[in-house]
């Protein structure tokens, strides 16, 4: 239920306009946030067996002082790490440019072959995989502090197969979108913005299909959610029954996050035959059966409530906009330091890091509607996954209180972040509104009808 933030939307930005999309199909995942008391693994399997409820009240988010000293240094050093990260990919890409590196990736590109679409498939993985190892020691920086406040327990060789692994996958999708994308400029000089966005769109979905299937079992391990948890599989069926989205047994799916993180996540991904649900294991372990339930029930709250298609349309709009955008900027930043740069129009391959430096400026810049649009779907699934478990989990606004509350102990969310950050950075209502809100949320009581599930 938290955005997986250095997966695939960190990937797929760098890699190309296509991440200004891919952010609407990201797993979706609560932002964990804290409880005082966190159940221990013996406890999390006695209630899923029992299907109790929640054993603590709990009415607002609360912290030892320990833990609330250990959340405000952690929520500051990665709000810190995410604007440097802003200011250092902007300059790296102004050097890149203002010193000749892309001019001689591109010449180096053109001295290995004379056809245009091999000097694509050469020059993008090159730059990308330059600006992946500028913005390496970024990475381990947030890796380290990660490992140093007990969120992640990944080592570093592990840690280095996978940014491998990333590097891989996203220098082959970079060169086949920098060959389409420079193939359309040379036919449309002054369309080609319209014209990629059409064939982006096809390629989206692709990548949103088939990530369940052959991206996501990369990075971890999956295997059948009924091999270890029957009772829960059951509980998920009938859930998904009743929100009217049925999802099989084969395709719940237990991920082996433990040997990576700590922290907890639960999410439904997949369009049509590739839609399963996913629980990491260490959910599972620290938190009841019925508070699984809640997480899995907002899941499915954004397919019955349309979020899928809608943010397919909202980030698609976004793309064709930061495409136009960057076709006008691309005219005027080339007119203005483009001889300088050695930068001979918009169809010299090395005009990709100008279009990628506008792209970035426009991804910061654009945060706040983005997070803004994904805060009130993320409200909206809070609501539908407190009404499609009433009357069907005893206590159930306790109990997704309490979810909330365990999630936030454990994953140091942030008590209370500024007004600034939360308008800039989340992506989600802050926890401790969203605990309270579960809290308090029963217009049955109040003789009022549910907004959702009748």
């Amino acid at each position: 239920m938290k955005r997986r933030v250095g997966t695939a939307r960190n990937w797929l930005l760098r890699w190309f306009f296509l991440a200004v999309a891919v952010t609407a199909f990201v797993p979706r995942t609560l932002p964990q946030n804290g409880n005082t008391r966190v159940p221990n693994s013996s406890e999390s399997r006695q209630a899923e067996n029992a299907g109790a409820p929640a054993q603590a009240d709990v009415e607002r988010y609360t912290l030892s002082h320990e833990r609330y000293e250990k959340a405000v240094a952690y929520a500051k050093a990665a709000y810190t790490l995410y604007f440097i990260s802003v200011f250092y990919g902007v300059i790296a890409l102004i050097l890149i440019l203002r010193l000749g590196i892309a001019a001689k990736l591109r010449d180096f590109a053109q001295q290995l072959s004379e056809n245009r679409i091999l000097q694509s498939i050469i020059f993008a993985p090159l730059l990308i995989l330059l600006l992946d190892l500028l913005h390496l020691p970024l990475r381990m920086c947030w890796h380290m502090i990660s490992l140093h406040y007990q969120q992640s327990i990944q080592g570093w060789g592990s840690w280095f197969r996978d940014w491998a692994k990333e590097e891989l996958l996203g220098m082959g999708i970079a060169a086949v979108l920098v060959t389409i994308l420079f193939e359309v400029i040379r036919r449309s000089p002054r369309r080609w913005w319209l014209y990629f966005w059409f064939t982006s769109i096809p390629i989206l979905l692709f990548l949103v299909f088939i990530m369940p299937w052959y991206i996501d079992p990369l990075f971890h391990k999956f295997r059948p959610l009924q091999e270890t948890h029957p009772q829960l599989v059951a509980a998920i069926k009938k859930l998904s029954d009743r929100a009217g989205v049925p999802i099989p047994p084969e395709r719940m799916y237990l991920m082996d996050a433990s040997t990576k993180t700590n922290q907890l996540n639960a999410y439904v991904n997949g369009i049509g035959a590739s839609k399963q649900v996913v629980m990491w294991d260490t959910t599972l372990t620290k938190t009841t059966q019925d508070e699984a339930l809640f997480i899995v029930g907002h899941e499915l709250g954004h397919y019955v409530l349309g979020h899928i298609v809608e943010g397919f349309v909202f980030f698609s709009v976004g793309l064709l906009l930061a495409l136009y955008l960057g076709y006008r900027a691309l005219f005027w930043i080339l007119d203005r330091w483009g001889k300088s740069w050695e930068v001979y129009g918009q169809a010299d391959l090395a005009a990709l890091a100008v279009l990628l430096l506008v792209l970035e400026v426009l991804s910061f810049a654009s945060s706040p509607i983005e997070n803004g649009f994904s805060r009130m779907q993320e409200h909206n699934a809070d609501i539908y996954g407190l009404e499609l478990i009433h009357g069907v989990i005893p206590n159930s606004e306790r109990v997704a209180a309490h979810a909330f509350q365990v999630m936030g102990e454990i994953d140091l969310s942030d008590p209370n972040p500024s007004p600034f950050i939360r308008f800039w950075l989340y992506g989600h209502p802050p926890l401790a509104e969203r605990l309270v809100f579960a809290y308090k949320y029963d217009p049955w009581s109040k003789g009022k009808s549910p907004k959702y599930v009748k």
